[in-house]
């Protein structure tokens, strides 16, 4: 009987848009290793109350006192805590800018309407991963020519991922992205369908949120960074990438003050590039042909500068992946 020969594989999560995350898989029929089950750096916990070690008894009015104390301290972090709903905790220690920031991802919502329907993006809820994860599953296999048995593999190495990087809000998040589309009944009038996952992609704000295993080329670890992008395979084509790019950028410039984005993009996936570059993103560095031999693909580094917005109406929405994609067709005939 033949030796089983382990396979190296590299990942590039991809779709419609963003192709970004090198994501390395060691392939075998005895051994799977698993590549997302990285620890991250530990966090500072900051405790909000403070313990006397002292053995001396109190007395009754310094009693009473670090009573009322204590308890109000416990009341004012309960009512602060008590505004995040239970789906957007991250089961640590966080600070008090830290949970203000979650308070902030938690009332995101980034609407636009689109030609053929509407778009609602906002936070990934626990509840949302596996058909999450499911999108993102099938990106994979898509993007890398695989058979369709791989699905179930990637589907559980992406949730272990997704799980990793929840624990890393609000410094990393994960955006989901449904459409609403319309139909034209006989009667002339338009019905909107059931609202339905369109696309997600992957936000991290600065270092604390940055990937242990960033692709090549690297982009500064405390800069914001764009990532992990899967657009539904029946739905595109219809501004759906563009929008989550746009609500990715406006989401930073919310919660960032650095105003340079970064992003990765396949040398061979030219409706991205197309998409990035009418965005306003430039390539910065390219990766050398060396890749090759380690049966990866080139890939672009891309950068922005955001701009100081008033109000996030002043984001230039006027294009789409349609006018993209469009444009590609009528390259290539």
């Amino acid at each position: 009987m033949a030796a089983a020969i382990p396979v190296s594989v590299s990942l590039i999560l991809s779709s419609d848009s963003q192709p970004s995350q090198r994501l390395p898989v060691i392939l075998s029929p005895s051994n799977i290793q698993h590549p997302f089950l990285s620890l991250h750096k530990s966090f500072n916990f900051s405790s909000r109350f403070r313990v006397s070690s002292k053995c001396s008894s109190p007395s009754p009015s310094s009693s009473t006192t670090t009573t009322t104390s204590t308890e109000t301290e416990t009341s004012s972090a309960s009512t602060t805590f008590s505004y995040l709903e239970d789906t957007y905790k991250t089961g640590r220690f966080l600070s008090n800018e830290e949970i203000e920031k979650l308070k902030a991802l938690q009332n995101f919502r980034y609407y636009q309407q689109l030609e053929t329907g509407s778009m609602c993006v906002r936070l990934m809820k626990p509840e949302e991963m596996d058909i999450t994860v499911k999108l993102l599953a099938e990106s994979f296999v898509e993007s890398m020519l695989l058979p369709v048995g791989y699905v179930s593999l990637l589907r559980y190495l992406v949730k272990q991922y997704l799980i990793e990087r929840r624990a890393a809000m609000p410094h990393a998040v994960t955006l989901i992205g449904f459409y609403k589309g319309k139909q034209e009944m006989n009667t002339g009038e338009e019905k909107e369908d059931l609202d339905e996952l369109a696309g997600t992609v992957e936000v991290c704000f600065d270092k604390r949120g940055a990937n242990t295993s960033p692709p090549t080329p690297t982009s500064p670890k405390n800069a914001p960074y764009i990532c992990n992008m899967a657009v539904k395979q029946s739905l595109r084509r219809r501004g759906i990438g563009w929008n989550l790019l746009k609500a990715s950028e406006e989401l930073i410039s919310q919660m960032s003050s650095m105003r340079d984005v970064y992003l990765h993009c396949r040398m061979i996936d030219l409706a991205p590039l197309n998409m990035y570059t009418k965005a306003g993103y430039n390539i910065v560095k390219t990766d050398s042909i060396r890749v090759l031999l380690m049966l990866q693909r080139r890939k672009h580094l891309m950068c922005k500068k955001l701009a100081v917005l008033k109000n996030p109406s002043e984001l230039d929405i006027s294009g789409s992946d349609t006018e993209l994609s469009s444009q590609l067709d009528m390259l290539k005939s």
